[in-house]
């Protein structure tokens, strides 16, 4: 076996262990795995009179999750694409999203997965750097790629309408109502190249049935992928520049849903069967966090509820309210949006038994009132693109919000190191690193980049800076860059806003540093209330009374809303330059 499952650079008495639930090892072993193609076959395999997920009412089993992937595969491997070649999925959460994921993994192809939202700039970025040569686009984004395609290298786009696999008349009624009602598909020219001109030049657009049925007509040949081949290139978010590819293998994906699998399951056992298990994914499944809990899903041969657009939360709790959800996996502001819709406060959480935080800092504020409402604590978890959103996490088990990010999972060691790369002591801030089967081992041609991202001995530097206790829980403290410097004091944002959310009055806020020619900077609150008759001093006096003097903002701004990314992560940069 591997030397790399068992991780041998772990300290058997790393401090972490002594607080991991009963019956949770201390490793995990990709290695049983020939791929992560062997992985979701042996789901489908197993699980196949399963139903997988449901959308708008119409459910899909394993088996057919199976069978499309097959023929979505088979169509793939028809183009004549070189070995690994880069595949492009850009779709919201619709049954679509899975078909393509595993049908570009079962063909031998890398996935690209491409957040729909983008400009057309944060696009063509993506598709030149990745070198994506097709895509899989719900039409609803088809403008965006129209305004970019000639500059790329894509040759082949498949097309899909929002209703293609939800059922005969059903799916072409959703189609009509998206397209002609909603006005939500704007008007696109998918430019084909010129026809004279060189093979290389022209390209098609094939319609997703109609990729179905090519590809029912060819047999898919198996694929030979191995645990170091490429699964993955997931784009960072891009908040401090131009995005990077984190090249993720089949082995750092596979170890990930293992990790996932063995530290969800004890809040589940005894209280639900695993195929019975329900999962409510409303975060986009392109962003790692959702993707990893699908993969966990996958395993368990667990059901997911798809919601294609979360923004709109009456409609997302009329999906609530339809069947009972075990687990609810969401970012701070999805928590926040849902605890402030009368609705939702109604719903029966008599069978919620994990609320999974990540993606971004969960704020005590909000956690406290979300464990009021539903009687079930939010478990704050760390991850990144990088670490296959997978890294620590607080015991499942819990029965309170810790305001830490938890243990590191099985497999996965942690270290907090200055900047020359040394090891801290506990209890002292520095930056977060780790090592692990589900850590990247490189930016996709970035080798510059990928140097930097390294200690010499081998841990990935996260760019957040922690403190690492006795009891192997670590607390976030903030992003470096984030990090402002008042009169000499580091102060971190995290901190600030994590004790003004829980001001009465207020509904999230965001703390960022502005210039101050006495202090270096001065701090600045930015505050969205849910009390319209909440007042500046009011804000004031409550951190005059919870932070000492140097922590405590000079100015309070007001806002109807935050900027955010559209995972939901605010973006204090923009902030900044307002």
């Amino acid at each position: 076996m591997s030397g790399l499952s068992k991780v041998p650079f772990m300290d058997a008495a790393a401090p972490w262990f002594k607080n991991y639930p009963p019956n949770v090892p201390h490793d995990v072993h990709p290695e049983q795995y020939r791929s992560l193609v062997h992985l979701l076959e042996e789901a489908f395999t197993q699980h196949a009179d399963r139903p997988f997920s449901v959308c708008m009412d119409r459910w899909m089993s394993y088996a057919e999750l199976d069978q499309l992937s097959t023929k979505m595969g088979a169509w793939l491997q028809s183009l004549g694409l070189e070995p690994g070649a880069r595949v492009a999925i850009m779709l919201p959460n619709v049954p679509q999203f899975a078909v393509s994921m595993a049908g570009v993994l079962r063909a031998g192809f890398t996935c690209v997965n491409v957040n729909p939202l983008y400009t057309p700039r944060e696009l063509e970025h993506q598709l030149k750097d990745s070198g994506a040569t097709a895509i899989i686009i719900l039409e609803n984004f088809a403008k965006t790629l129209g305004l970019v395609l000639e500059r790329t290298a894509i040759r082949h786009i498949c097309l899909t309408s929002m209703g293609d696999l939800l059922g005969g008349l059903y799916g072409s009624w959703i189609t009509f109502a998206v397209r002609h009602l909603a006005k939500m598909v704007p008007a696109f020219d998918l430019p084909l190249g010129s026809s004279s001109g060189t093979s290389s030049q022209q390209r098609q657009v094939t319609l997703f049935s109609k990729a179905l049925s090519a590809g029912a007509e060819r047999k898919l040949i198996p694929s030979t992928a191995t645990l170091d081949s490429t699964a993955f290139l997931q784009y960072t978010g891009g908040t401090t520049g131009l995005s990077k590819g984190a090249v993720l293998t089949h082995r750092n994906i596979v170890a990930a849903t293992l990790q996932a699998h063995t530290w969800f399951t004890p809040a589940l056992e005894g209280r639900v069967k695993a195929h019975e298990t329900h999962i409510v994914a409303a975060l986009p499944l392109y962003h790692i966090f959702a993707l990893t809990v699908c993969l966990f899903a996958m395993r368990l041969g667990g059901s997911l509820s798809l919601i294609p657009n979360p923004r709109d939360i009456p409609k997302f709790v009329k999906v609530l309210k339809k069947r009972p959800v075990h687990v609810f996996p969401a970012v701070n502001t999805l928590f926040n949006a849902l605890l402030n819709n009368p609705e939702f406060r109604q719903l029966d959480f008599s069978q919620l038994f994990i609320s999974q935080a990540g993606g971004m800092a969960a704020s005590e504020g909000t956690a406290r009132q979300w464990q009021q409402v539903t009687g079930c604590a939010m478990i704050e978890g760390w991850g990144m693109s990088e670490t296959c959103a997978i890294g620590t996490n607080n015991p499942v088990t819990n029965k309170e919000f810790t305001g830490t990010i938890g243990l590191p999972l099985p497999s996965i060691s942690v270290a907090i190191k200055d900047d020359d790369g040394n090891s801290v002591p506990n209890g002292q801030p520095g930056e977060l690193c780790i090592k692990g089967p589900n850590v990247m081992h490189s930016y996709y041609n970035q080798p510059a980049e990928t140097a930097k991202a390294f200690t010499a001995d081998g841990y990935m530097r996260t760019g957040d800076i922690g403190v690492l206790d006795d009891e192997g829980y670590t607390r976030i403290i903030d992003r470096k860059k984030d990090m402002m410097v008042v009169s000499g004091f580091n102060v971190y944002p995290n901190e600030l806003e994590n004790i003004i959310s829980m001001c009465p009055g207020v509904l999230e806020c965001a703390a960022v540093g502005v210039k101050d020619e006495q202090q270096g900077e001065s701090i600045k609150v930015y505050v969205v209330r849910s009390d319209p008759s909440l007042t500046e001093d009011r804000v004031m006096r409550y951190c005059q009374e919870q932070l000492t003097g140097y922590k405590r903002p000079r100015f309070i701004e007001f806002r109807d809303e935050l900027p955010k990314t559209n995972v939901g992560k605010i973006l204090r940069r923009e902030l900044r330059s307002s």
